[in-house]
């Protein structure tokens, strides 16, 4: 009988690289949001993936970027913290575009940040370029990461490879507990998913100077009373509010008569749903809170 292996995992790499999809792909669930632009993720979320021989926790980190806000070195700090702590780093580069300064970057951070943890290089995309560039890629990354660190290519979207790349992760881990029990998915509380649900909607299709500057707090979560006994409540109210950093940015998110807000809201109503298992009613509103990156209070009562 082979021993039960369990341990974390953290994949990371420049935005855009397929981390968070990845990450949704192994768990089965959406879990992480998904974004293409820097500084998405907030939070480090944990997946959970079950299996009859192992247990992996994949944490979803914030990208490593060169801060600019006291926002900016916080989630930094959160990254350095989470390096140290799991078992195997797991370095995405998507097949689909060539190794840069940005991913040498990378690599020179996490092994300066973390020393001792493995490193494991994982290529993204694969379904969308040739077998050859492929093959090329995978010679690049081995490069980049010298000979220790293993690679393996995999896409997120096709599935392609995924149970390859848990085999080797699970091989990475040591012998040890499930963390977590069996059948749960992630132990982020269902109000910061809710408020990750609304801000991934918010930035779906926004210029620029909104991603950093958008922050949602759930400031009520209200179940109705129960249609039947023993069914559970018929609806759940939950009342969020959007927060920017500016006027025009407030604009932006409401658009021509509200119409913008009304879609992130069909949207992030539909993930909500899902999360909850029963019928949502959202009530969105847009706050400005000037300039609430740089200020500490601010980003204590925002939870960073």
């Amino acid at each position: 009988m082979t021993e039960f292996r369990s341990g974390f995992v953290c994949f990371v790499g420049r935005p855009n690289t397929g981390k968070s999809t990845l990450t949704n792909a192994l768990v089965g669930e959406k879990i992480a949001i998904t974004s293409n632009r820097p500084q998405t993720t907030r939070h480090t979320i944990r997946g959970i993936v079950n299996r009859d021989d192992a247990q992996l926790i994949l944490v979803d980190t914030p990208g490593l970027h060169r801060p600019r806000t006291l926002l900016g070195q916080r989630l930094n700090d959160l990254v350095r913290d989470t390096y140290s702590e799991v078992d195997v780093i797991g370095v995405c580069v998507p097949a689909d575009e060539t190794i840069g300064p940005g991913d040498r970057w990378i690599v020179s951070q996490v092994r300066q940040m973390a020393p001792r943890t493995t490193v494991l290089g994982v290529l993204t995309k694969i379904d969308r370029v040739t077998p050859d560039r492929v093959a090329a890629q995978l010679v690049a990354l081995s490069e980049l990461l010298g000979p220790t660190s293993e690679v393996v290519p995999t896409s997120a979207r096709s599935g392609a490879q995924l149970d390859i790349l848990t085999d080797v992760l699970v091989g990475l881990m040591e012998p040890g507990p499930a963390f977590y029990p069996d059948g749960e998915l992630t132990d982020e509380p269902e109000e910061v998913l809710m408020a990750e649900f609304i801000r991934e909607a918010a930035l779906e299709g926004v210029r620029d100077e909104l991603p950093h500057s958008l922050a949602v707090v759930i400031e009520e979560i209200i179940p109705r009373e129960e249609e039947q006994e023993g069914q559970g409540p018929s609806m759940v109210d939950v009342h969020a509010i959007l927060y920017v950093e500016r006027d025009s940015q407030k604009g932006i998110i409401i658009g021509h008569r509200g119409a913008r807000l009304k879609e992130v809201g069909t949207v992030a109503r539909g993930q909500i749903e899902k999360l909850l298992g029963t019928r949502v009613y959202l009530d969105l509103h847009v706050k400005v809170a000037k300039d609430w990156q740089r200020d500490p209070k601010q980003l204590g009562r925002m939870g960073f």
